[in-house]
């Protein structure tokens, strides 16, 4: 497991300050973590990636990746309704084939599970992310911004089915998926649309498939592998089974999500790009350019200098639980597969960990101290 390299003690001090002054309390979330929750949440291209470790009842556990999902299973598991938490400590991934990256490295960040107004708070993590990214000397940084909520707004402005605009949605973080989707390719965006057990379980609850897997793999004596639950796969064979009767776009609505996904400029001229391209229902999208315009008030009240930011809308993240805002802070030396910080809005995550009601929004963000410091190569 190749190892960061340390940076001095200072120069921690200057990247960690803006965190410490955030009001948030110390967390130490464990370093195990469910393998299967993990790649519920995170998405199966997360596997390859993730240090896996077997115990002795079986059971498939992963080196933590990041700190988001640990800080959330620590909070809800507490039953804390609302939390701010500040973390310091090392996270472990894969570094890619043939790639130097370090497999062991610092993370700092925070977690924030809180009610109030959420476009405040999505400004404030990126200024804390943006202040504790600068407090490391580099002269050439710049921030990269996206929403998956923006999308779905996008998509629901079109008023397609609705089984194609939930179809739609899902491939925004599958790149092969969604040029499928553009290029009218049904089947190569669902994998395997004819599958039997799929159809079987088409109409059913969530618990329902999932009862009728566990009771097929217990006549055929089979244990499942692999660290998912059985309620995600029958999630994933119904949402199969649900493709194959969905529809696809047609060339027109095709263009024009090619459009929003290419737009990519300063923040207000790519709103504005935004809202030119919405379709007849545009509601929810006038709601979240508006928010939007908000959040970069908000952000520049912060300090963080809109001139070096960069509004993708078809910029995502690899953890698949985001649901709101994306950002990056990115450093020209560096390049874009290394960010020094990286952050967004995860409020559906509660949900996916069980837990049925919270009034409560989730944000939060880290931080790699040795990507920030001027003097750092990882």
């Amino acid at each position: 497991m190749r190892l960061e390299r340390s940076i001095p003690a200072e120069a921690l001090d200057a990247i960690r300050a803006p965190l410490l002054a955030a009001g948030a309390a110390p967390a130490d979330a464990p370093v195990m973590q469910p393998l299967g929750l993990l790649l519920d949440l995170a998405g199966e291209a997360m596997r390859s990636r993730l240090f896996v470790v077997s115990g002795d009842g079986g059971e498939e556990a992963a080196l933590r990746p990041d700190f988001t999902v640990a800080v959330a299973r620590q909070h809800f598991a507490g039953g804390a309704s609302a939390g701010r938490y500040r973390y310091e400590g090392k996270a472990f991934r894969v570094a890619p084939r043939g790639s130097d990256r370090a497999e062991e490295f610092l993370q700092i960040g925070i977690e924030a599970f809180e009610a109030g107004d959420p476009v405040a708070a999505d400004a404030e993590m990126a200024a804390l992310a943006w202040a504790a990214s600068a407090a490391g000397g580099r002269g050439d940084l710049s921030l990269i911004l996206g929403d998956v909520s923006l999308f779905a707004a996008f998509v629901d402005s079109l008023d397609l089915a609705a089984p194609l605009a939930a179809r739609l949605k899902r491939a925004f973080a599958k790149p092969r998926q969604l040029k499928a989707e553009l290029d009218g390719d049904v089947a190569a965006s669902s994998d395997d649309d004819k599958s039997r057990i799929a159809a079987l379980l088409a109409g059913l609850t969530e618990a329902e498939a999932s009862a009728v897997l566990q009771e097929l793999w217990s006549l055929a004596g089979i244990e499942p592998v692999g660290g998912r639950r059985p309620a995600e796969i029958a999630r994933r064979l119904v949402e199969k089974a649900e493709t194959a009767k969905a529809g696809r776009l047609d060339a027109e609505q095709a263009a024009k999500v090619r459009a929003f996904l290419a737009v990519s400029d300063r923040p207000d001229a790519a709103l504005d790009a935004i809202a030119s391209l919405a379709g007849p229902n545009d509601g929810s999208l006038k709601t979240a350019v508006g928010g939007w315009r908000a959040r970069l008030s908000g952000m520049a009240a912060g300090g963080v200098p809109l001139e070096r930011a960069t509004l993708a809308a078809a910029f995502g993240r690899a953890f698949g639980y985001y649901d709101g805002y994306l950002f990056e802070v990115r450093s020209a030396g560096l390049g874009d597969e290394r960010p020094i910080a990286a952050g967004g809005r995860y409020d559906g995550l509660p949900g996916r960990l069980g837990v049925s009601t919270t009034n409560t929004g989730a944000v939060g963000f880290m931080v790699r101290p040795a990507r920030a410091y001027a003097g750092g190569g990882e």
